[in-house]
């Protein structure tokens, strides 16, 4: 399937460890200028002329764009191997940061977040997969580990907001210029350590058949709504919470700040979490921790003191940060393993593209009412999201 056998490619005992090591590198680079622009939405309305319903459908077009891929991209990495996939992943990334560094028209800024789409879409299902096929005994550990660089790309995004936002001097497009330099460093690492060949020919996709095997039984229709759902929520809340803490008398570097400790819980939570689903029932652990979720947006929008954003912010993120290990793990197991790149690809590009319509109703809310109203239909969608969980769990 790869080109080369599994066993041949694993000769040296660190070749795991070290393909973990920098495919969470390169997650954490694509998560730092993803999560890097939200505290930065009030400097770029202001600079490109953006409304907030603007703003939020330019979201909305990088995240369709971001799920659209992701069928394609696991399947193509079934048949071709996972670096085929991950490489030029790796040189949209390059690319995006290059056009939004330079963006200084509205076209110019939606084309930069499309790029980054484009190599989320690329990266994503083959990387993961890659580790599925590397770590079978603690597949939810090393996912864990992974998607934790979403948060250390979240926090280091986070400061970079502050100090953009608190130097005079720096334009927003200023935060891009190291990002080029570390997207080709761990390019170039990536290239060094893999062990996979890059391969081309023709691959059928066959959407159809992927799609039967995700929807087969009411129990998989259940989990692909309800985690779809959530995704849309969050979606939402990682674009626009810094609006939220704004609206409600935050000053911007502040509620930058605020922002950044989502990610510095997540670097926390995602391992453990990972770990502790390994043990317990997963559905279990993901339907307690969704109602956490929702009970920490509402502490954000009923308590307005700094002490009460801080401890809502961080039962927020332990609640939702959660969930990622969970469901990749999920949908992986439930996988043939011949399959499983396109599988959870499919799956993916389902939730991904309910996250990517999460900002865009965020964004239309604020304009017609407010940030807070359409703060608590998120907290809502959590708690509708634990319900359906909660039935299909209590059927198992």
């Amino acid at each position: 399937m790869y080109g080369v056998p599994l066993p041949d490619r694993l000769s040296g005992p660190s070749y795991p460890t070290r393909m973990l090591l920098v495919v969470s590198l390169g997650w954490a680079t694509i998560q730092c200028g993803r999560f890097v622009l939200p505290p930065l939405v009030p400097a770029i309305q202001s600079s490109l002329g953006l409304g907030s319903a603007g703003i939020g459908l330019a979201f909305t077009a990088f995240g369709l764009v971001y799920a659209v891929i992701q069928f394609p991209s696991g399947t193509y990495s079934d048949a071709l191997g996972r670096s085929t996939l991950i490489v030029p992943g790796f040189v949209a990334l390059v690319a995006s940061f290059v056009v939004l560094g330079l963006a200084t028209t509205t076209w110019l800024f939606v084309a930069g977040i499309l790029l980054l789409g484009v190599c989320k879409g690329l990266y994503t299902p083959p990387s993961r997969a890659l580790l599925g096929d590397l770590f079978t005994a603690r597949r939810g550990r090393a996912l864990g580990i992974y998607s934790a660089g979403t948060d250390l790309g979240g926090v280091i995004a986070s400061a970079g907001g502050v100090v953009v936002l608190s130097t005079a001097a720096l334009s927003w497009r200023a935060a891009f210029a190291p990002l080029v330099a570390v997207a080709a460093i761990v390019t170039v690492l990536f290239v060094l350590w893999n062990r996979e060949p890059i391969q081309r020919r023709r691959v059928a996709l066959e959407p159809g058949a992927t799609l039967g095997r995700l929807l087969a039984t009411p129990a998989q229709r259940n989990l692909i709504v309800a985690y779809s759902l959530f995704f849309f929520v969050v979606g939402g809340i990682i674009t626009f919470l810094p609006e939220l803490l704004i609206e409600q008398g935050i000053a911007e570097p502040l509620a930058a700040g605020f922002y950044s400790l989502l990610f510095v819980v997540g670097l926390v939570t995602k391992p453990a979490a990972g770990e502790i689903s390994d043990r317990f029932p997963r559905l279990g652990v993901s339907i307690g921790t969704l109602v956490l979720s929702a009970v920490g947006v509402v502490l954000l929008l009923v308590l307005g003191s700094l002490p009460a954003v801080a401890i809502g912010t961080i039962v927020t993120a332990v609640g939702y940060k959660t969930q990622f290990p969970i469901t990749d793990a999920v949908i992986m197991e439930a996988a043939p393993k011949e399959n499983r790149g396109g599988d959870l690809g499919a799956a993916r590009a389902l939730f991904l593209g309910a996250n990517a319509l999460g900002p865009g109703f965020v964004g239309i809310v604020a304009d017609q009412a407010s940030y807070a109203m359409a703060f608590w239909a998120l907290a809502g969608g959590l708690l509708l999201s634990a319900a359906i969980l909660a039935l299909q769990y209590k059927r198992n």
